[in-house]
């Protein structure tokens, strides 16, 4: 799940948590959450990377193909690349009757796989591939959403978005979002370029690839997905003498070297001039932010 953003500079550094829609005017539940939390600006853990030992199994000599064609079909035709805002725009309300059967078909046929069967390379390309169609296909199911985080369907009272929902069953588990993102991706691969491959369907986060990913293409569009991300305004920008970044940077600093110094030697890995000269030697704080409108190109 990626969390809520804080206000840049506010204290203590981790994501707000805000109280749910359906809980307008519902006086005694938002009484409760405010004992609970210590009122609307309390904060709470972004998620963290813990193993689900059940998916560390692989098979390195597998010769099993995972069909990712509709997929990257999908994307082709409705993935906006060139937008003037630099950041790759989903066309959902353009997608037709037939195509929404497709991507139906595609999350079913990714569901009947094993991907304990699979090389790790293999596996890697299934579970983000499985994400990211898992996403469209929730925003799809839910038309007129502004934000992701309107897509209210996780269990509990302290739920936010769709990120908790069980919304695929893989191998007889039930699985979801955070689950492949926190349970699965993060602990096995313990790579922060996950970060810039999952796509929250959000303007704030990583654009969403233009292709699916493969065995043979996925260090490619991670090395892409970082670099593009990092040299754009949403990732990271002086603003003045002060140094604005996502709040991924916060959220999930420890898999960008567990301090802010981390997170910006993370950043020299990819950034290009002028932003690589002005970041060598800054000794300055971050300030953090993050822009969860709808990453459509038929925004509502």
């Amino acid at each position: 799940m990626r969390q809520a953003p804080r206000i840049a500079g506010a204290q203590p550094r981790r994501p707000v948590h805000r109280v749910p829609a359906r809980w307008l005017g519902r006086a005694p539940v938002v009484l409760a959450w405010a004992v609970l939390w210590g009122w609307a600006g309390a904060a709470v853990a972004a998620p963290r990377a813990e193993l689900w030992p059940r998916w560390q199994t692989h098979d390195p000599a597998s010769s099993i193909h995972v069909d990712h064609g509709t997929w990257d079909s999908l994307l082709q035709h409705y993935l906006v690349t060139g937008d003037a805002s630099g950041v790759n725009l989903f066309r959902y309300a353009a997608v037709s009757h037939g195509d929404r059967g497709r991507l139906s078909g595609y999350l079913a046929a990714l569901q009947a796989h094993r991907p304990s069967a699979l090389t790790r390379p293999a596996q890697l390309a299934y579970w983000i591939n499985l994400y990211n169609a898992l996403t469209v296909h929730v925003v799809l199911q839910h038309p007129g959403a502004a934000s992701i985080r309107e897509i209210d369907i996780s269990p509990g009272w302290f739920s936010i978005g769709p990120w908790d929902a069980k919304l695929a069953t893989v191998e007889g588990e039930r699985l979801s979002l955070n689950d492949i993102e926190h349970r699965i991706l993060r602990p096995i691969w313990r790579d922060p370029r996950i970060h810039y491959a999952v796509n929250c369907a959000s303007l704030g986060c990583p654009n969403l690839a233009p292709v699916a990913y493969t065995p043979e293409n996925t260090e490619r569009l991670l090395e892409q997905g970082a670099r593009d991300y990092v040299n754009h305004a949403r990732g990271a920008a002086f603003q003045g003498e002060r140094l604005r970044v996502s709040s991924i940077y916060d959220w999930f600093q420890a898999d960008f070297g567990g301090d802010e110094a981390g997170v910006i030697q993370h950043l020299l890995r990819y950034t290009e001039p002028p932003l690589a000269a002005r970041l060598q030697g800054y000794a300055g704080r971050l300030s953090y932010g993050y822009d969860w409108k709808l990453n459509a190109a038929d925004a509502p």
